[in-house]
């Protein structure tokens, strides 16, 4: 039985429309072996969670390392440098403690006006993480005292080893002790050593001050 024509030109068109190969079918070709799909790219709800777990587990490293770095860095403050520049500058000599136990360090420095009287502060940290600092002025006052001991009364007075006399006050109410030691010459300083550490530990650092060394600026001769 002969086909028409019609149905020759619909066989020849349905033969020659191009097939598209699966994908075993192509990996056959190139000489891969056929596979599914990876088992992470199926975007698993256990890949996402292992994956956060991941990043705020490398978060919290990153965290404690920073906090770590940050809490052990070096200090920076430059008592005996500042009092040697300002010691230089007023004529003044100002004292910082040299030789001090390890354990103790410094906190804080500086020199700017209280109660009236430009003050010299350079304050440390104690070994059991107490607090002392020395204060100074030039003729500064009872009012200037009294703002630097806390209104602290007469509690006695204590000898160190150089032979100086100091007065101790106590503060009603806190925990400040503090030394003073009034000047021998009236262009001297009066001298403060005060804060929560124990009287001995007031004792030992008033027995490491010392002053600060003044030079004479140099001047030209005159013509």
């Amino acid at each position: 039985m002969s086909s028409t024509p019609g149905e020759h030109a619909e066989s020849a068109h349905q033969s020659q429309r191009p097939v598209e190969p699966t994908p075993a079918e192509m990996a056959a070709q190139q000489g891969v072996p056929a596979r599914g799909a990876s088992h992470y790219a199926k975007g698993t709800a256990a890949n996402m969670i292992r994956s956060m777990a991941v990043i705020i587990a490398i978060a919290f490293a990153l965290y404690f390392i920073s906090g770590r770095t940050n809490g052990e860095a070096p200090d920076t403050v430059d008592v005996v440098g500042t009092a040697q520049h300002h010691a230089q500058q007023s004529g003044h000599p100002f004292a910082y403690p040299k030789g001090l136990p390890d354990g103790w360090a410094p906190s804080t420095v500086r020199y700017a006006g209280a109660s009236g009287a430009m003050t010299w502060n350079a304050g440390y940290t104690t070994p059991d993480d107490a607090f002392v600092s020395v204060k100074q002025a030039a003729d500064p006052g009872e009012e200037w005292l009294a703002a630097q001991t806390h209104d602290g009364g007469a509690a006695g007075q204590l000898t160190t080893d150089d032979g100086r006399e100091w007065g101790k006050r106590t503060a009603d109410g806190s925990a400040q002790r503090s030394l003073v030691l009034e000047p021998k010459s009236p262009d001297g300083l009066t001298t403060v050593v005060t804060g929560s550490g124990s009287w001995s530990q007031l004792e030992e650092f008033a027995e490491h001050l010392v002053p600060a060394k003044v030079t004479k600026a140099s001047t030209s001769p005159a013509t």
